[in-house]
C-alpha cells in the first residue's frame, strides 16, 4: 500500500481494510475513497409524486438520472448540490437529499402502512421521513434522538417533509424500551458510528478524529442501542441494525454480542439487498463470532454508494427481565 500521508486515510483505518474487504474488491474501495460522489435524493411523496418532481426539475434545467433499485432515488448529474437546494422544490420539502446506501435501510425494514414503527437514534430525519413515506403518514412512528440539538433539526425535518404520523422523543436510545416495551411492530436502530463508509481522502474532516480507541467506544453503545431495540419489539417483530461504518468491532461484533445475550430470543434473517454486498465476516483478531452474522450485509464504498452494514433480525419471543 502506498505511504500514507496526512491527507490520506488514517495508517491504523489502511492496515485494518485488506482484513475486511475481500483482495478482488481492496483497489476499488481504496479508489472510492478518492472520490467525491455525485449528489442523490429521494422524491418525497408525501408532497408530490415521482414524474412532477421530475418534470420541475427538468424545466429548471436539472439533469438527473434514475436509481434502478429504488423508484423516488436520483443522482444529479449536471449541477451542485448547492444550486439544488435553492430550488422550489427543496424549499418545499418534495425532495430529500440523501446518500443512496442511507436509504436502504428503511426498504430493508419494510414499514407498512399502520404499523408502530420505532428509530432510536433518528436525527437529523432522513430515514425517519422515508419511513414515515413508505406508511404513508399512518399509524405510529416514534422518532427518538439523544442530541436536543439535533432533535431540533429531525423536527424541522419532520415539519417539512409534511410528516404527519410520527412523534419525537429526547432521550438516550438505551431507555426507550422501558417507556416502550415490546410495543413496536417494527424498530430500526440505525446507530452513530465512525463514519469510515464515508471517508475521502480529499477531506480530512472526514476521518480527522477517527481512532481505533473511538471505533471501539462506539461498540459499547451500539451493542446497548440494538439490545434496546429488541427490547422494544414485539415478539414476531423484525429489527433492522444499520452503521455507515466498516469496522466489524461495530458491526458484526455487535450481532455476536447481542446473539450472546439474547440466545434464541432473537433470530437473524437474510436480506435481500438491492445492491452488491459482501456477507458479514465470522472471524477477526483471533474472534470468531457466531456463524449467523454471514447473514449480515456490508456494501463496499464505490462511484456511488457509501460503506454501510446492515443486518435484519427477528425476535423470537419475549426478552423482557
Amino acid at each position: 500500500m502506498d505511504q500514507l500521508t496526512p491527507s490520506n486515510l488514517p495508517p491504523d483505518f489502511a492496515a485494518r481494510l485488506p482484513h475486511i474487504v475481500p483482495a478482488p474488491y481492496l483497489a476499488e474501495v481504496l479508489r472510492a475513497f478518492t472520490l467525491h460522489r455525485p449528489t442523490t435524493f429521494r422524491v418525497n411523496s408525501l408532497k408530490t409524486t415521482r414524474a412532477a418532481l421530475i418534470a420541475q426539475l427538468a424545466h429548471a434545467g436539472f439533469s438527473v438520472e434514475p436509481v434502478a433499485w429504488c423508484a423516488d432515488a436520483f443522482i444529479l448529474r449536471n449541477k451542485s448540490k448547492a444550486e439544488l437546494i435553492e430550488t422550489p422544490a427543496y424549499q418545499n420539502g418534495e425532495l430529500y437529499v440523501q446518500s443512496l446506501s442511507s436509504m436502504i435501510p428503511p426498504l430493508i425494514l419494510q414499514p407498512m402502512p399502520g404499523e408502530k414503527i420505532g428509530d432510536l437514534a433518528a436525527a437529523p430525519g432522513s430515514k425517519t421521513t422515508q419511513i414515515a413515506a413508505l406508511m404513508q403518514n399512518t399509524g405510529e412512528l416514534i422518532a427518538n434522538d439523544r442530541s436536543k440539538i439535533r432533535l431540533f433539526k429531525l423536527v424541522a425535518n419532520l415539519k417539512l417533509q409534511g410528516v404527519k404520523n410520527a412523534r419525537t422523543s429526547l432521550g438516550e436510545g438505551e431507555q426507550l424500551w422501558k417507556r416502550f416495551p415490546e410495543y413496536f411492530d417494527r424498530t430500526l436502530v440505525d446507530v452513530p458510528c465512525s463514519l469510515e463508509g464515508r471517508f475521502e481522502t480529499g477531506n480530512p474532516k472526514s476521518f480527522g478524529d477517527w481512532s481505533l480507541k473511538k471505533v471501539r467506544t462506539l461498540s459499547v453503545h451500539q451493542c446497548h442501542l440494538l439490545r434496546a431495540a429488541v427490547s422494544a419489539t414485539k415478539p414476531g417483530g423484525v429489527i433492522v441494525y444499520s452503521t455507515c461504518t466498516l469496522s466489524p468491532e461495530e458491526n458484526e461484533g455487535v450481532l455476536d454480542w447481542l446473539i450472546a445475550k439474547e440466545g434464541d430470543a432473537v433470530e437473524m434473517l437474510p436480506i435481500e439487498m438491492p445492491v452488491a454486498a459482501q456477507p458479514g465476516i465470522t472471524t477477526w483478531e483471533r474472534q470468531t463470532y457466531a456463524p449467523a452474522v454471514a447473514l449480515s450485509a456490508r456494501i463496499l464504498p464505490s462511484d456511488t454508494l457509501e460503506g454501510f452494514f446492515i443486518a435484519k433480525l427477528r425476535k423470537v419471543r419475549s426478552n423482557l427481565p
